[in-house]
């Protein structure tokens, strides 16, 4: 009987948490493979390695997109423990793929909206966001130009070459928005066009088509902070961003900002960024960080520091310099599936650079 007491006590001890601490190598490290998050500051990161031992190395690559291809190229032989910073129009590859493998992060508070793309063991999200058309409130003030109800809308002479909208080729959120696209002329009225219709529409009209999210904002938009950076052209004045967008530039213009959110229904995306578990990770340590990422010290500062919603139940946008009051949640969001988006998105692609490629 002692005996076997004494080998419950050993095992019992060697998980307590206390333990594993002490056999944690300082020497470890991880490796994530993201884009230039906001949210990954050099605080945090030192933070992190001083609560686990554990080290990060960030290699940064330019998009949601980079990633994918990244990780696809190296299955089989992964040189990351973990990918952040795939969406919801990108995961259901990544996990068709096989090339994600399963966490051991003990999760709590998670609200349910932020697990309605995803709600399983290779993929937690750690931010969140609506995409939307921004619109400058100087400019589209009913006498220059009216406030859009429609997307047909922008087809129109007074919108020629004045809306800006990354590639959904090379951009998340232009991929998103691309999606929504799909699901909006799928529920309109009108039963004789479609979603491509309308894209060669825009180009017929000289849409101004961007690399990224940046040029079509800073380089284009003229209601945000762009006009303020270096290259500014100031050409449009509908930009795709997010709907609180124009809450991040009150919040930073000590609650003014001409930007606003255009709620067209079924014309936005709720974005989910997601981190997830490379195959050939160190399990334990890229469990540790999934961990810190979405506790709660650290997830609540989402809004100021990634410029995202925080993904945890009882979190919001700060109320200081009208953030919130500037930020827009959509009253009808596209509704497309992962599993729709990954069967289909292939096609989608070709079918919008067809499109674009018309006149």
């Amino acid at each position: 009987m002692n005996k076997i007491m004494m080998i419950c006590i050993i095992l019992f001890s060697a998980i307590l948490p206390g333990c594993i601490e002490d056999t944690k190598d300082e020497n470890i490290e991880i490796t994530i493979v993201t884009y230039d998050v906001s949210g990954l500051s050099d605080s945090m990161l030192s933070d992190f390695q001083n609560n686990t031992g554990y080290r990060v190395n960030l290699v940064k690559l330019d998009d949601a997109g980079s990633i994918l291809d990244h990780i696809l190229q190296s299955k089989g032989s992964q040189t990351a423990d973990l990918a952040l910073g795939l969406d919801n129009t990108y995961l259901q590859i990544a996990l068709d793929s096989g090339v994600l493998i399963d966490h051991a992060a003990k999760l709590y508070n998670i609200e349910q909206s932020s697990l309605e793309f995803y709600n399983g063991s290779k993929a937690v999200p750690f931010d969140k966001g609506w995409i939307c058309l921004n619109y400058d409130a100087e400019f589209v003030d009913g006498e220059n130009l009216t406030i859009p109800t429609s997307l047909w809308n922008l087809t129109g002479d007074d919108w020629k070459g004045k809306v800006a909208i990354p590639s959904p080729m090379t951009s998340s959120p232009g991929r998103a928005f691309m999606v929504a696209t799909t699901d909006y002329f799928d529920n309109d009225e009108d039963n004789t066009t479609d979603w491509t219709d309308w894209w060669s529409a825009m180009n017929d009209n000289d849409i101004i088509i961007t690399s990224g999210w940046s040029e079509a904002y800073e380089t284009h938009y003229t209601g945000g902070y762009g006009e303020l950076t270096d290259g500014y052209i100031g050409d449009a004045n509908i930009a795709l961003s997010y709907c609180h967008s124009p809450g991040v530039e009150a919040h930073y213009g000590e609650g003014w900002t001409k930007s606003a959110a255009l709620d067209i229904d079924r014309s936005s995306f709720l974005q989910i960024e997601y981190i997830s578990v490379l195959e050939g990770a160190n399990v334990e340590a890229a469990s540790a960080f999934i961990e810190y990422l979405v506790s709660g010290e650290i997830n609540q500062n989402m809004p100021t520091e990634n410029f995202m919603y925080s993904v945890l139940e009882n979190n919001d946008l700060p109320i200081e310099n009208e953030y919130r009051a500037n930020s827009l949640i959509p009253q009808v969001c596209a509704e497309v599936s992962s599993q729709d988006i990954a069967v289909n998105m292939e096609d989608w692609l070709t079918m919008w650079n067809a499109a674009l490629s018309q006149g």
